[in-house]
């Protein structure tokens, strides 16, 4: 490619002509893309050497050439050069080191560079304000979008998003609005992208309901949701509980013509499943099914099923479904299979052992596996282990059932660690866990054994104000604990109870 752009010039002599400048420069700017260190070279030799003057044009293809090799150095030498031979330098030369110096992660090198310049471009302010949110300094961000359009300039619909995502980012959502109206005002674009972002912002601060009123005034203004805006608004009322309006919003995509993908079906799906409507979410894995297909078919969804099951204690469904799996996910059913049965066999350190391997290969075992294991680890008293476990199943999103963690409070209370499996207890209360009467039972003979009737009448109070109903245990070990109180007021309330 070289030999051919140079050999251009040797044809010029025998038609009696020089070169000019404009087909000097389009030689040039080849030659930068190949090698910047020719085409300076060339700059020297044939348009220096011919007595040519470059123009701003000559200097911003060379600035292009030194940045796009991160030759920065060299840029600001092409810079002063181009002020010692009084060539004024435009804003494009400006905006290509610029550019270059952000990239690199100089930010505050290239804003002071900025104050240099007689005038800007939207480019000018586009490079700047991205670069800054990069670096998610978000003030700096707003005072040159400030100055941007003070300056008569609009920023593009990339930099806009990425203005909003940063504030979003910090919580402050309603700054963020105040962004996109001001640049709909001003007649500058903004695309889904930018609607999108700013709905997961709402999402994201708990704020869906606003979310949604936002998605409607979005399709007011001609801009159509597309499947990733639904989807978020559908995961953050799942995660609000308001699952009637994550469906309707799911069957509104169907009206709407927005196609449902994997990441709508998984998340609406764990949603039901997670809230003790696996029915529903069986009707939703069907629609799944029937329009996706098995082809593109992947783990989760099916997971979360059995997951569902799981929490309502169906569980002999939930191994007929993941028999059922194994057309799709041989691999995955025979690793979860072998693990199950070493669990119900006794075997443990081979079931765990089993599912590291599985973790380890990138699968994900379902809630039976990890229920089956915890279990089993209370079972053989590697009670640490099982914690371990069951931080590891809630950190995916499968949340233990009381008959799981049971065997967990038993095995603390085995070990005389009652205090901490009530602070166990405590901790997944605020997560929603709900404790049953076998859970309440475990925990006040655990604690009446270490000599803490109080905390053990405490908790007896707690469960008969929840209206769930004390079994044997509960009892046998509450009476005698509490007969030191006879004159005391927590005994008359249990009475009372």
């Amino acid at each position: 490619m070289i030999r051919q752009v140079t050999r251009v010039l040797d044809l010029l002599p025998k038609f009696g002509k020089a070169p000019s400048l404009k087909l000097l420069n389009s030689i040039l700017d080849v030659l930068v893309k190949e090698d910047i260190d020719i085409a300076r070279e060339f700059y020297r030799k044939k348009i220096m050497g011919s007595g040519l003057k470059g123009d701003d044009y000559t200097y911003g293809i060379l600035m292009k050439g030194f940045c796009l090799t991160n030759r920065i150095g060299d840029g600001f030498k092409l810079l002063q050069a181009m002020k010692k031979h009084e060539v004024k330098i435009n804003v494009v030369v400006y905006n290509t080191l610029i550019y270059a110096l952000c990239k690199n992660g100089k930010v505050g090198r290239a804003r002071s560079l900025m104050s240099e310049m007689e005038e800007y471009s939207d480019v000018t302010f586009n490079i700047l304000i991205s670069a800054y949110c990069n670096e998610n300094n978000l003030v700096l961000a707003l005072v040159l979008m400030e100055k941007c359009f003070c300056n008569g300039f609009l920023p593009d619909v990339v930099t806009v998003t990425k203005v909003v995502k940063a504030l979003c980012d910090a919580g402050r959502v309603l700054e963020a609005v105040e962004v996109l109206n001001r640049v709909e005002g001003k007649g500058g674009a903004v695309d889904v992208v930018a609607h999108k972002t700013l709905i997961e912002g709402f999402v994201r601060a708990g704020k869906v309901r606003a979310g949604v009123g936002f998605l409607r005034q979005m399709e007011m203004k001609g801009c159509l949701p597309n499947t990733d805006t639904y989807n978020i608004l559908i995961a953050g009322l799942c995660e609000s509980g308001m699952l009637d309006s994550a469906l309707d919003m799911f069957h509104e995509m169907k009206r709407a013509s927005v196609k449902w993908d994997l990441a709508t079906f998984d998340t609406l799906i764990y949603g039901l499943c997670s809230s003790g409507r696996t029915r529903e979410g069986l009707k939703i894995f069907e629609l799944m099914e029937e329009g996706i297909g098995s082809s593109l078919a992947r783990v989760t969804p099916y997971n979360n099923i059995m997951y569902g099951l799981y929490r309502e204690n169906l569980i002999n469904e939930a191994f007929e479904f993941l028999e059922n799996m194994r057309h799709l996910f041989p691999t995955a059913v025979d690793m979860s299979s072998k693990i199950l049965c070493l669990c119900q066999d006794g075997h443990i350190v081979e079931a765990k052992k089993g599912f590291d391997e599985m973790t380890a290969a990138g699968r994900c075992p379902s809630a039976l596996v990890y229920a089956s294991l915890i279990q089993g680890l209370c079972e053989k008293g590697c009670i640490k282990e099982a914690v371990e476990l069951m931080n590891q199943m809630i950190s995916v999103g499968y949340f233990p059932v009381a008959s799981t963690f049971n065997g967990l409070i038993n095995g603390l209370c085995e070990e005389g660690k009652a205090t901490r499996a009530m602070r166990l207890v405590d901790d997944l209360k605020m997560r929603g866990f709900l404790p049953d009467s076998e859970s309440y039972g475990l925990l006040i003979s655990g604690l009446c054994s270490e000599g803490e009737p109080q905390k053990a009448l405490m908790l007896f109070l707690e469960m008969v104000g929840r209206d769930c109903t004390p079994d044997y245990n509960s009892w046998n070990a509450i009476i005698p604990a509490v007969s030191e109180f006879r004159d005391h007021k927590l005994l008359k309330h249990l009475t009372e109870a």
